[in-house]
């Protein structure tokens, strides 16, 4: 009710639809209506979720501007921000290092 109080007979945001969906058939495991410890837990740390690539893609995605897949110094550089704020990046330290990738 904080988000969003649903006026009667109004219709729901789409927002408010995706959630629903989302709970009802990624989060709701065991169908009874609410998360449990077991569920939450697989929520926030799913098993089949490799958080580094997954960051790394994201990396790539928003940096590679012309999208062959492959960064260049100067997208690197355009992009620091994302860069020194990243986990992959050990929040910036690791790009203070020589790498021949570059």
């Amino acid at each position: 009710a904080d988000m969003f109080a649903n006026e009667e007979g109004g219709p729901e945001p789409d927002w408010v639809v995706t959630e629903r969906e989302q709970f009802s058939d990624f989060r709701d495991l065991n169908k009874d209506g609410k998360m449990d410890k077991d569920e939450i837990q697989h929520w926030i740390l799913p098993q089949d979720y490799d958080h580094a690539l997954a960051e790394a893609r994201h990396l790539v995605y928003e940096s590679d501007v012309d999208k062959d897949q492959k960064l260049t110094k100067e997208e690197v550089l355009n992009n620091w921000n994302m860069f020194v704020g990243s986990q992959a990046t050990n929040y910036g330290e690791d790009l203070t290092r020589n790498h021949d990738e570059l």
